[in-house]
């Protein structure tokens, strides 16, 4: 009995390490599969935000569709496939080109608003220049009107200095114009201007009137615009590819 009681206390120290070290295993086990459960809910959760953007992006898409009635104007989808940091507000590259039907100076429509045209193409991908882009070599304006009592029109352009806004110019100086009001392509050519060239729908959103002085409109004939689109995000477009063959349309330089 004396030699089971002595075994049993030699062996005991023993016994309490081969625990220790099986519970140490198995708590390294729990703790790296909890490690992956995390790491798959961090990336589930990931997808979900970025399938909830995305969807986001495709219910202002399926709006504007609605709005102006998209499809009379044979529209290209495609992807953004490059943008350049230093470039946010200038120009992206998007997945689909000539080989689909898309042609310098199309229209292109993104995130519930206009965001620019096509300037470069290739046979299976594009450049859009964003409506947003104060390089003087790229700029462009375009005719717009504000949805108040008798659609004021102007020419929309960059805001200098301020790449998350526009300024539209031209206006009437007594023009009754209000903050919030809606700014959308005018839908003809101002005959007043020849290198506005027929481009765009008409009524296509590009932004609201931002605040501002009125002395800005008394004394220059212009208000400040911010664009629908963050033109920092969208992730996918359309190509309004056939607008010259409808009844009507709006205006940009070339």
């Amino acid at each position: 009995f004396r030699s089971q009681a002595g075994a049993s206390t030699v062996f005991s120290p023993v016994s309490d390490v081969a625990n220790w070290v099986s519970s140490t295993l198995h708590a390294k086990t729990q703790r790296d599969q909890l490690r992956r459960q995390v790491q798959a809910l961090s990336q589930e959760v990931a997808t979900l935000k970025t399938k909830q953007i995305r969807y986001g992006e495709l219910s202002r898409e399926v709006g504007l569709d609605q709005a102006i009635g998209v499809k009379q104007y044979a529209p290209v989808g495609a992807s953004v496939i490059e943008r350049d940091p230093s470039l946010w507000y200038q120009t992206v590259q998007v997945s689909a080109g000539s080989g689909n039907g898309v042609s310098i100076n199309d229209p292109v429509v993104a995130d519930g608003g206009l965001v620019g045209k096509v300037t470069e193409v290739t046979g299976s991908s594009s450049i859009v220049t964003l409506l947003t882009n104060a390089s003087s070599n790229d700029q462009f304006g375009v005719t717009a009107t504000v949805n108040d009592e008798v659609g004021n029109t102007g020419v929309l352009v960059p805001a200098v200095g301020n790449p998350n806004q526009m300024v539209l110019q031209d206006l009437p100086n007594r023009a009754v114009i209000r903050p919030g009001m809606q700014v959308v392509t005018a839908g003809y050519k101002d005959p007043a201007n020849a290198q506005l060239n027929s481009l765009y729908p008409p009524g296509v959103l590009i932004g609201t009137v931002a605040s501002f002085n009125p002395n800005e409109l008394l004394n220059n004939g212009e208000v400040p615009v911010t664009p629908t689109a963050d033109v920092r995000n969208f992730t996918s477009v359309q190509i309004l590819t056939k607008v010259n063959s409808g009844t009507e349309s709006a205006q940009v330089n070339p």
